[in-house]
């Protein structure tokens, strides 16, 4: 059984890692560019004569299983709990990632997580689709699971004595989530460690960190989004203001490890860089071309900027950097995106449970969608092999930052 652990475990360190823009103790953005219904909780869904002829059969089919399961089964049924597997089956049958059921309390925290703080343990973590192993991208500097030794790279293994490699990342996060002052146990499997380290974490209130920012040597200004939650875009224009202000004479947007969020902000933040013109647009199951956006031109950004990414920027991520790139206003650098160029509805249901179900896919302003390949760099850098395991990175020793630096300048002495 270990044996086959470690085997997933070193196919998972192979390939691209799956973000769900799901925090340690959690929310789920999806790492996706994410809508909501317009319908809300009631929301009316009609199902067709082959649906309905669909259903008879299943319903026929789930009385034969529960009569044979109350005639002969040995333990105590969990009559709520059966009936959650059969509505969360019913999404994964989709085999998409992406479209999950969410019970009432897991849907209470996806909708808690949105705003911005949760109480939990602080970090992000990120879910392979094809091994199934969660990973720990990156703890939050000076929260629980940072004082507690965990590290980026740390791939979880069990929560709460229980296995979590397969789990659905939605639950796992959930059980991370908790009162503040209780604790979770919890183990790691770490490179060149021959056991998985044990620890236990105390969870307490954690205010999101989206957004930071400051003025480098030079005049240079800096701003770090770690995820698009609903208070991203205000604190976005914020900084940028601020940073004009103090006389910036070119700018890096760092989304590196930024698995996506909410649409509705990055397409806010972007109406501040961009010109007059399409921002993004989808097309649904049909071919149908949707929901475009468009920036205003009431604002733009007309200095020397670059934009930073890497595999683990996802989603509302790339719609940032795409856009940026198609409009030619910045240079993008680092490493090839994740490549979500697909979109979720959140859709509430009347007894608080809801589900999120991948509904289209988005295009840059160029036409392009992304998904499965990602965006590709102007500039292409690797960030040194060992800063990769360190928690926090001096700007001083990133040689990305350090070439998106170079960058700017040479820009700006043109």
């Amino acid at each position: 059984m270990k044996n086959r652990y470690f085997q997933g475990m070193l196919v998972g360190l192979l390939v691209s890692t799956l973000f769900f823009g799901i925090l340690f103790a959690g929310y789920v953005k999806s790492t996706s560019t994410e809508g909501t219904s317009d319908g809300g909780s009631n929301t009316a869904i009609s199902a067709s004569n082959d649906s309905a002829l669909l259903n008879s059969k299943v319903q026929t089919k789930v009385n034969q299983l529960t009569a044979i399961i109350d005639k002969y089964y040995l333990n105590t049924i969990d009559k709520e709990k059966m009936a959650e597997g059969v509505y969360k089956g019913i999404l994964n049958s989709l085999e998409d990632p992406y479209s999950v059921y969410y019970t009432e309390s897991e849907f209470a925290d996806l909708m808690e997580s949105s705003s911005g703080s949760y109480c939990g343990i602080g970090a992000y973590v990120s879910q392979d689709i094809k091994t199934g192993i969660i990973t720990i991208v990156k703890p939050f500097e000076n929260g629980p699971a940072y004082e507690a030794g965990i590290l980026p790279g740390d791939i979880v293994y069990k929560v709460l004595g229980e296995e979590v490699t397969g789990k659905d990342l939605s639950e796992i996060v959930g059980k991370m989530k908790g009162k503040e002052g209780t604790t979770v146990d919890m183990e790691v499997v770490r490179e060149g460690e021959a056991d998985p380290i044990k620890l236990t974490i105390t969870r307490r209130e954690i205010e999101v960190p989206t957004i930071t920012y400051e003025m480098l040597d030079d005049q240079i200004g800096y701003i770090q989004i770690a995820e698009f939650d609903e208070v991203t875009g205000h604190q976005f224009r914020s900084a940028i203001d601020d940073l004009e202000k103090q006389g910036m004479k070119g700018l890096v947007i760092d989304l590196r490890n930024n698995p996506g969020g909410l649409l509705d902000t990055v397409c806010d933040m972007l109406d501040r860089m961009l010109p007059e013109g399409l921002i993004v647009y989808t097309e649904d199951k049909n071919g149908t071309r949707t929901d475009e956006v468009r920036s205003t031109a009431k604002e733009s950004f007309d200095k020397p900027l670059v934009v930073m990414v890497n595999g683990n920027s996802a989603s509302a991520s790339e719609v940032f950097a795409g856009a940026i790139q198609d409009y030619g206003i910045g240079t993008i650098l680092g490493t090839t995106s994740f490549g979500k160029g697909i979109v979720q509805s959140v859709i509430p249901l009347p007894d608080g449970s809801g589900v999120k179900v991948t509904v289209s896919k988005y295009y840059t302003p160029n036409g392009r969608n992304i998904h499965g390949t990602g965006i590709e760099p102007d500039v292409v850098v690797e960030l040194d092999e060992s800063l990769k395991t360190k928690v926090t990175v001096e700007k001083s020793e990133d040689n990305q930052l350090q070439e998106a630096i170079k960058v700017i300048e040479e820009k700006a002495n043109k």
